[in-house]
């Protein structure tokens, strides 16, 4: 039995019907590698069957309390059955990439079971009209629930499920998380805990707000202002809307040795500035073509892994801070939005460096659980969101050498994260294998020509490609 920290619980509490918070990995394989050429959905059964214990979050389920008194607990599901969460199907016809990006939509759309373990995986075949995709290929789409799971932790998730070879050499060294089949905790004990928690919440909270007030003080004037000193404003755009529960998806794929390139061209810049550069550029195409593009930047959230260098993603749960920053989309030279990007990550980094993201766990840890959760709901109406930021974009390292499952070659791999209210557009950047996936999520109301955008983003990377050389 293990309670969820106040940081994974939040993902639960700001959960709406129509913002759902789990995310979802797509990878696509190619088995032609796999021994006969062929994987049967029996064998990848199998194969997950075989690595069930190198994470505790295939197992375990919720327990929730009621009125969300305390913080959730995750215990073994007594029931638990690998097949219940495994599925299969085709892509129906014509079965080419819209279709595939319209499929894929469709399912992350779908609620997940919240009385079982918070994962599942839909293998779906009948790609072979897909652009660059091998015929005979396939991809699984492993959805897994935000309160489980953060960006660093899934990629160890994978991995786990990876082989660095056709003959099933796992690609990491596979943990083992010892089964708990201990029965659940009795009410009695588990509403005396939580009293406790709920009395003790507001003295440990005060004393995190003194020993750590100086270093808050200065950390909102620093990230309230600018530079000048001037308030940051965030522009209203269509992605600060509610946001309906018809997700769109789409995606596209850059060359990891260009994004280096570009990087490396620009003094001082990393590949978090080539990303944040091309999104800009993308969003400035995209809004000017509709009339819709302000005068003032727009403001992105970047989910930051709070990890120590030493942690990595092993333990499952969330540890992520959050950095906003500014997007140019107000210059047009892409290589001055490039410029503009790396000079403002660096003063945004420098505001967050008086407060670290263990004080921002350490002040949620206290919060009462109750509480959290009506704030968190209040926040998810989309009222106070659509102050903070216009979209995410986050961008989680991967694996750089070629890896399998079941013996078939990865070819590629997409993500697809949750919405909110106020913030109606996602961009993932997931790393693999020499390249970098673009992969965007909207609302079919908010983004009905995603596939505009996604030839948005393709002609702020060349035109960011040229002008840097």
């Amino acid at each position: 039995m293990q309670q969820l920290s106040a940081q994974d619980a939040q993902f639960l509490y700001i959960e709406t019907g129509n913002n759902l918070t789990h995310v979802m990995g797509v990878n696509v394989y190619d088995p032609s590698t796999a021994p006969n050429g062929k994987v049967r959905f029996k064998d990848i059964i199998e194969h997950v069957e075989e690595r069930l214990g190198s994470s505790p979050v295939f197992r375990r389920r919720l327990m929730r309390l009621p009125y969300d008194f305390d913080h959730p607990y995750w215990v073994e599901d007594e029931f638990f059955d690998v097949e219940h969460h495994m599925f299969h199907g085709r892509l129906p016809e014509p079965g080419d990439w819209r279709q595939f990006c319209i499929h894929l939509a469709r399912h992350f759309s779908r609620p997940m079971d919240m009385n079982r373990p918070l994962w599942d995986m839909y293998v779906i075949e009948g790609l072979d009209r897909i652009k660059g995709i091998p015929k005979g290929s396939y991809a699984i789409a492993t959805r897994v629930h935000h309160a489980a799971i953060d960006g660093t932790s899934a990629m160890h998730f994978f991995a786990a499920l990876s082989d660095i070879d056709p003959q099933g050499t796992p690609a990491i060294e596979l943990p083992e998380w010892p089964l708990d089949p201990g029965e659940s905790p009795s009410t009695v004990k588990v509403l005396n805990r939580a009293l406790v928690s709920n009395i003790q919440s507001p003295v440990k909270m005060a004393g995190t707000l003194l020993r750590f007030s100086p270093a808050i003080f200065n950390t909102i004037v620093k990230s309230l202002s600018s530079e000048g000193g001037k308030s940051r404003q965030v522009p209203l755009t269509r992605f600060n809307q509610p946001v309906s529960p018809h997700k769109m998806f789409d995606a596209t794929v850059f060359s990891l040795a260009d994004m280096k390139r570009i990087k490396d061209r620009i003094e001082g810049s990393t590949i978090n500035d080539v990303v944040l550069a091309i999104c800009a550029g993308a969003l400035r195409l995209y809004l000017e073509h509709h009339e819709e593009l302000p005068d003032e930047p727009l403001v992105a959230i970047a989910p930051v892994n709070a990890r120590s260098k030493g942690q990595g993603g092993k333990t499952p749960g969330n540890k992520i801070s959050a950095m906003a920053v500014s997007l140019p989309t107000n210059i047009a030279d892409p290589v001055e939005r490039l410029l503009t990007v790396r000079d403002t990550t660096r003063q945004t980094k420098a505001a967050k460096s008086g407060i670290s993201a263990r004080l921002m766990t350490d002040l949620s840890q206290h919060v009462p659980a109750a509480t959290m959760a009506g704030v968190a709901r209040l926040v998810a109406g989309g009222r106070f969101t659509s102050k903070l930021c216009n979209l995410f974009i986050s961008n989680v390292p991967g694996p750089q050498e070629t890896l399998y499952m079941n013996g078939a070659r990865l070819l590629h791999t997409f993500g697809l994260a949750p919405l909110a209210d106020g913030m109606g557009l996602f961009i993932a950047t997931p790393s693999y294998n020499g390249e970098m996936t673009f992969s965007i999520i909207s609302a079919r109301e908010i983004m009905p020509d995603i596939e505009f955008f996604r030839e948005c983003l393709e002609q702020s990377f060349d035109e960011l490609l040229e002008a840097s050389a």
